[in-house]
């Protein structure tokens, strides 16, 4: 799906300024705080397709041999540009729209904020270290042996290598600490949980163990490639060697600090809740999920544990019938429409969790994975993340189909699942109810460590700790991993899961109360399957008119003037 994510696919996201320092020089020229209410220019909404159109193809910069060119010419240069987009902005008719094209306005003003505060505020291309260290780690899983133009565009990336990370030397001259001890981690041990790697019985340690992988594949497969990865392998330990050398000097925080965090919550989330609040509402929600789940399990305390499968045969089977049990709960009970295009095996639709023997036992997901389903396939799959993508792809609108907020993505899959819970579907599972709450837990845990985190008030150890301590099965590699995505990416991502559902929720109390018997919890779901992918606050104005929320953001502060 190829959409404009929060926290991912960015031209530059993950890192973040320091406490205390100031804004680029470059962003001080931009226009001053626009007045209430949407603007009152001449551009019409064909004209703001068309900026939009060419602000999303400029947003995604060209790649020499697979290496993007973050030279201090290269990101000021695209730092103008960018100035040069948002100049246009005021110069719209937006208040003679009506509020579906207003929408959409907000929408694309929201995604430049974005590139704004990646270029100006999170600059991972100088504090992320994990940023190379990604890149070149989804490298490594290249199958072998490759012939003609994917083997030339294979070797070009290798042969990139040396130079790319002799330049990343000279980029990162402001790494943070915890940016710079989750890059060590990854470049010298496995997790077991990130980066979409393919399946070993014995996990490669970090991207150095999977470029002695790769090592080992072309040896067998494809010989002529062993000068190249050999170089590439020498420049990655010199690379590791660089940053544990200087990692005592590298004290800066990873977090952007909560201004920052607070602005961005309302002009690119375009979130109706500061970062205060937000925080109060996730302690209520940990409160509550934590009470659920022990009532819960006090309710079932009779019942056998659920236990782990035996095999994979095992598993496989309880998936297949995980997937025919949802899809036929999901029409009996006028859930959500399931159009005729989705494939109807979970074998096509996909799943989170594959089959795995750990020496150390399953990890955080499979532990509630393996021992039902269903939470995560709800989630994930059906009728969540691939479910929602699938639909996704057939949203035709220019500004709608490219742009993806995780509050309304991640707030749909874990709207699914206590959703689920409600409308009956373990009514039969008693001991899967408390699965369900563990997850409900977690990200309500996610959400203050997600913040307190970008606020510089936890580090990431502090916050493995903090989670470890709220959620049952936790173990350090999930706990790790979620910290390192929640502080590199763009700030909030973390918190979506808990507040994107709990708005949703909202859309759903404010829909049926104006609609009253009229309303259809299956055409509600149809809606937000069909509708774009937008900020939850940016639907709740688009279905119901309502404009409390939306009012709030039409006095738009430049990043500039928050920051100096």
């Amino acid at each position: 799906m190829r959409a404009r994510t929060l926290g991912i696919a960015l031209l530059l996201a993950g890192s973040a300024l320091p406490a205390g320092l100031g804004i680029a020089p470059a962003i001080a020229q931009q226009a001053a705080p626009q007045p209430n209410g949407p603007p009152r220019g001449k551009g019409s909404h064909a004209d703001l397709v068309a900026l939009f159109t060419a602000f999303d193809a400029w947003s995604k910069p060209r790649a020499v041999n697979g290496v993007v060119d973050y030279s201090p010419a290269a990101v000021e240069k695209r730092r103008a540009e960018l100035r040069d987009f948002q100049a246009r902005l005021p110069d719209f008719a937006v208040a003679s729209w009506d509020r579906h094209q207003q929408v959409d306005y907000l929408a694309v003003r929201a995604q430049m904020d974005l590139q704004d505060f990646s270029l100006n505020i999170l600059k991972p291309w100088a504090r992320d270290p994990g940023m190379y260290v990604d890149e070149l780690q989804r490298l490594a899983y290249t199958e072998l042996p490759l012939k003609g133009e994917a083997l030339a565009s294979f070797q070009a990336r290798l042969k990139a290598i040396p130079a790319y990370l002799a330049q990343a030397k000279v980029n990162l001259d402001s790494v943070a600490a915890d940016y710079a001890d989750l890059a060590l981690h990854s470049l010298s041990h496995g997790d077991g949980v990130g980066h979409g790697m393919p399946y070993r019985a014995v996990e490669p340690e970090g991207l150095i163990g999977w470029f002695a992988d790769l090592h080992g594949r072309a040896q067998k497969q494809q010989p002529a490639l062993l000068g190249d990865i050999k170089a590439a392998e020498a420049a990655i330990k010199g690379f590791r060697d660089w940053l544990a050398a200087g990692r005592p000097a590298m004290t800066a925080h990873a977090g952007v600090g909560k201004p920052a965090y607070d602005w961005f919550l309302t002009n690119v989330r375009l979130m109706p809740y500061t970062s205060d609040e937000v925080v109060t509402l996730a302690e209520r929600e940990l409160t509550r999920f934590w009470a659920d789940y022990t009532t819960e399990r006090h309710r079932n305390r009779k019942l056998p544990e659920l236990e782990l499968p035996k095999s994979g045969a095992e598993y496989e089977a309880q998936l297949a019938g995980t997937d025919a049990k949802i899809r036929k709960w999901l029409k009996d009970e006028e859930i959500v429409t399931i159009p005729d295009y989705i494939p109807g095996t979970y074998q096509e639709v996909g799943f989170n969790a594959p089959w795995i023997v750990r020496p150390t036992g399953p990890m955080f997901w499979e532990q509630i994975q393996f021992r039902d389903a269903s939470p995560d396939h709800l989630h994930a799959t059906f009728p969540g993340h691939r479910f929602d993508g699938m639909t996704g792809k057939r949203v035709t609108g220019p500004i709608r189909s490219k742009v993806s907020d995780s509050g309304r993505t991640e707030g749909w899959g874990f709207y699914l699942e206590e959703s689920a819970l409600q409308l009956g579907l373990f009514d039969d599972r008693p001991r899967t109810r408390e699965l369900i709450y563990i997850f409900g837990l977690f990200r309500a845990a996610r959400t203050i460590g997600d913040v307190k985190m970008q606020r510089n008030e936890m580090t990431v150890p502090q916050t493995m700790a903090f989670w470890k301590e709220w959620t049952p099965y936790l173990d350090d590699n999930v706990a790790r991993t979620d910290a390192g995505i929640y502080i590199r990416r763009p700030p909030g991502y973390g918190m979506t899961y808990t507040i994107g559902a709990m708005q949703l929720q909202k859309l759903l109390v404010d829909r049926r109360r104006q609609l009253g018997d009229k309303f259809s919890l299956r055409d509600y779901h149809d809606y937000l399957m069909n509708t774009g992918r937008l900020p939850v606050s940016l639907l709740r104005y688009d279905l119901t008119g309502y404009d409390d929320e939306v009012r709030g953001f039409w006095r738009h502060v430049p990043l500039s003037a928050v920051m100096r």
